[in-house]
């Protein structure tokens, strides 16, 4: 599961199973925001992810979209 893989490999917040929480335009970093909200809304069962990972310049980012308000 994507939250098992997260914990191990992460060396963030994603360490508590990679949910980032609620996120607003602007609070993000350039590459990671622009990636974030051009994704569909996806689950764990259907995922829908970046591929490649996005690069910023806190290293590499694999983002998945669960909700959107």
């Amino acid at each position: 599961k994507f939250d098992a893989v997260a914990s191990q490999y992460s060396e963030d917040k994603a360490r508590r199973g990679g949910d980032l929480g609620w996120m607003s335009r602007g609070s993000m970093v350039g590459p990671f925001q622009d990636a974030a909200f051009q994704l569909p809304i996806s689950n764990v069962s259907k995922p829908i992810y970046t591929d490649p990972p996005v690069k910023t310049k806190f290293g590499y980012h694999i983002i998945m979209v669960e909700g959107k308000k």
